[in-house]
């Protein structure tokens, strides 16, 4: 068996490392194609260093996210190697372009993180998540919210709930991630003792919103991280003198700034998840998230880009006492590969 494996940023990156192992393992061949949607360094290339992920076969360096540049380059890769799969991850551009180049040259789609939904049709994210659901043959929800959602979306792919591949690589790697990490040592931060921040998100790099949500960083009482994606730090003049901006992390420095830090403030998906698992508190500057779980157990506020709101929930953010195990256990990759062999 062939799999198609379409990755085109940070966070693809990450979930396709524990797949690639587990789909080796099963004695898969995988070809990835990498799009070019991520292409700085620190949000590309050492991805695929620090977690030994195997080299792209295909490299479209396009350096854009528009999905229709994308089509041409991956249905001409799918030609070549005309796989038994396609898989994509999440709700990129890559991933919607991945699933349609598929669908146009009659290969199977698979979903990893299907059925995700924030009911916000505002994000591109969003309506991306619900296009490449109706596509996918095989939708790889990561919990049975997700797989009813996709019930009652009336899907007509075959739904198989997994648990979320990027569990696996925080499971594993955090603990790494703490021991090999200097990255405190170089900020000059102590463990709990400073807040985390990421914003990336279109929404929330136009100009207004993303002063108002600075505004509120600059309100938080210890000093704030913020390791800043090219298209904000573009837009980033002045800064309180509380927000430290710091180029993009690798993944290890990331994973071990984000598990040791009191407080995480991101508009990322991703990081959600993974400061839950960390048990680090989170703030999300966003109106909505698909990741509804987090905010039900009172580890994640939803805070828009209110800079008040902002301030007061990172002074009050604490991690619940007692909270449940979300998202899978480690061994979604697995489940992954035993899916696609059906």
């Amino acid at each position: 068996m062939r799999v198609f494996s379409v990755v085109g940023n940070r966070p693809q990156f990450i979930k396709s490392g524990p797949v690639s192992v587990a789909l080796r393992e099963a004695g898969i061949d995988e070809v990835v194609l990498h799009t070019g949607q991520h292409w700085d360094r620190e949000l590309s290339e050492v991805f695929f260093e620090e977690l030994a992920l195997p080299e792209p076969t295909y490299r479209l360096d396009l350096h854009t996210a528009d999905p229709a540049a994308m089509l041409p380059g991956i249905a001409d890769a799918l030609e070549r190697e005309r796989p038994d799969w396609t898989l994509v991850y999440g709700d990129t551009n890559s991933t919607l372009a991945g699933a349609q180049a598929a669908a146009a040259a009659g290969v199977a789609v698979a979903h990893v993180e299907a059925g995700l939904r924030s009911g916000d049709l505002s994000m591109p994210e969003e309506r991306n998540r619900i296009a490449v659901d109706r596509i996918a043959d095989l939708l790889l929800p990561p919990d049975e919210r997700s797989a009813g959602t996709l019930r009652q979306e009336a899907v007509r792919g075959r739904i198989e709930v997994v648990g979320d591949v990027m569990a696996d690589a925080c499971f594993t790697l955090a603990p790494v991630a703490r021991e090999r990490s200097r990255v405190l040592e170089r900020l000059e931060v102590a463990p709990a003792a400073y807040v985390v921040a990421t914003i990336h998100r279109e929404a929330n790099v136009q100009p207004d919103r993303l002063a108002r949500i600075v505004d509120g960083l600059g309100r938080i009482a210890e000093p704030v991280i913020l390791p800043a994606h090219p298209r904000t730090r573009s837009l980033l003049s002045t800064l309180p003198s509380n927000v430290r901006l710091v180029d993009p992390l690798g993944y290890l420095d990331m994973s071990a700034l984000c598990s040791q830090a009191r407080v995480i403030v991101t508009d990322s998906g991703g990081l959600q998840k993974e400061a839950y698992w960390y048990g680090v508190p989170c703030v999300t500057a966003r109106p909505s998230t698909e990741w509804v779980d987090t905010v039900e157990a009172g580890a994640n506020v939803l805070v828009d880009a209110d800079p008040e709101a902002l301030a007061s929930a990172v002074a009050a953010a604490r991690m619940p006492a007692d909270r449940p195990q979300l998202y899978g256990d480690g061994h979604a990759s697995e489940r992954v590969a035993a899916s696609l062999h059906g």
